[in-house]
């Protein structure tokens, strides 16, 4: 039977049958007819052949899936790595998480918790099972654990009392030593650095380094805290790092951390991130700064408020120093007249009853009055000049005090030949932006102020 060349089922369509050899009706003998080819075999693998072929199958075929469904059975072994089940109602599969991957779990899947995993599909060999290698794994909103594992924290530490606006403590105005926790190496410091610089260069700078992201860095910024607070050394203590996604910031989220800026003696901010990240840390600390150079001018007063302060607290000190020195001359003075009524009253014979028994004694009782009285003069000479040395310790003590304050005082600064440029609302001004040609400003110098107009402006590049 011969088909059409377009049917693809006849195998031997357009292809013209020969006569078979020999008579009719005899069946060819052999070597006579025509014959078919023997169907080749299929190729003999090894266990681990076939499994190393349906691995590249899979990964080829799956490079990256994404799963929901219930966790069960999760396992973290020695290495750190996490072994687990994803299932739903009717299937299951191995799922395994590597340990440069796990480390990054803010907390530990709970069984039946619903999550979502992503990674790849793949073949572990050596049992010939199917798993799926998780790289991340996020809860059904697609926020992952770090929100579960922040309202967990959150709500341990509120139930404690340690959100309590009532406990935080207030900034000191003008802190001698500011305390930094961050890396060494970031853009944190830096910046830090130059807002205390600009603001309030008197202020001494204490840095603590510490790794900001990655393993182990809680444990390091919660240990730099701790020594920073209890070394007696600082005022105020600014814990910062600059931006990131939830992950990099996931260190301030850690309990370590929250505890160790609640147990710090002295205030302490937070300048986690950017201003719209928050952090358990912003949550815990005196004073939640929303950039770390926003938590430098938070720590700092400005010169100008610091040179209004002094030129307020002059007079007043002043006041208090004549004052005091007033009341101790008055006190001095009223000793003195009793010393004085006192011994007069000895030494008198008309108003001494010493004096007269003196008298009825005759000579030996002046004998035994003389060395008394020559012990109550030299007690008077020793009080009067004790009097002496201590009112000329409190005036040393008093001018030393006056020599520190003028050492503060911006106008010593100004007498030494500098001059401060004031709008008319008495702003400093401290750039060129902050100039216009043609507009009046004024001068102040040490002993007063100089009328100015500006007549040219020349920006000049600042290096460092």
């Amino acid at each position: 039977m011969s088909g059409s060349p377009e049917d693809p089922l006849d195998l031997f369509a357009g292809v013209e049958a020969e006569p078979a050899a020999g008579l009719e009706g005899e069946a060819p003998g052999p070597g006579q007819g025509p014959q078919s080819d023997p169907a080749p075999e299929p190729p003999v693998w090894s266990v681990s052949e076939l499994n190393l072929a349906l691995r590249t199958l899979l990964e080829g075929a799956f490079h990256e899936v994404r799963v929901s469904g219930e966790i069960a059975n999760w396992t973290r072994a020695r290495s750190g790595h996490c072994y687990f089940t994803i299932k739903d109602e009717s299937s299951q599969l191995r799922c395994v998480m590597w340990r440069r991957d796990a480390v990054r779990l803010p907390l530990e899947p709970e069984e039946g918790m619903s999550l979502r995993v992503h990674g790849r599909v793949t073949l572990y060999e050596a049992r010939g099972e199917l798993q799926i290698q998780v790289r991340e794994v996020l809860d059904e909103g697609g926020e992952g654990l770090w929100k579960i594992a922040f309202e967990r924290l959150r709500r341990t530490l509120e139930s404690e009392g340690l959100l309590d606006p009532a406990r935080r403590r207030p900034v000191p105005r003008f802190p001698r030593t500011v305390g930094v926790v961050t890396s060494p190496t970031g853009a944190a410091l830096r910046d830090i650095l130059s807002v205390l610089r600009r603001r309030a260069p008197w202020t001494r700078v204490l840095l603590r380094g510490a790794r900001v992201q990655g393993e182990g860095a809680a444990a390091e910024v919660a240990h730099a805290i701790g020594v920073l607070g209890g070394s007696g050394l600082v005022d105020v203590v600014i814990v910062a790092r600059g931006g990131g996604s939830i992950e990099d910031l996931w260190a301030f989220n850690e309990e370590p951390v929250a505890r160790a800026i609640a147990d710090c003696p002295v205030p302490v901010i937070s300048a986690v991130g950017h201003e719209t990240d928050v952090t358990v840390s912003d949550l815990v600390a005196d004073l939640r700064a929303p950039t770390p150079s926003a938590g430098a001018e938070a720590a700092v007063q400005d010169g100008t408020a610091l040179l209004g302060l002094l030129q307020r607290i002059r007079p007043r000190l002043a006041r208090g120093l004549r004052t005091l020195a007033e009341r101790r001359r008055v006190q001095l003075e009223r000793r003195k007249s009793r010393l004085g009524g006192g011994v007069r009253r000895l030494l008198d014979p008309r108003r001494s009853r010493l004096a007269r028994t003196r008298d009825r004694l005759g000579p030996a009782g002046r004998a035994f009055l003389a060395p008394r009285r020559l012990r109550a003069e030299r007690g008077g000479e020793r009080l009067a000049s004790a009097a002496r040395t201590l009112v000329g310790d409190r005036r040393r003590r008093l001018g030393l005090a006056a020599g520190r304050v003028e050492a503060l005082s911006p106008l010593s600064t100004l007498r030494r030949g500098y001059a401060v440029p004031l709008d008319g609302q008495g702003h400093v001004l401290r750039s060129v932006r902050a100039f216009s040609k043609g507009e009046d400003f004024t001068l102040r110098v040490a002993d007063g102020r100089i009328d100015c107009t500006t007549k040219r402006i020349e920006r000049e590049e600042v290096v460092g």
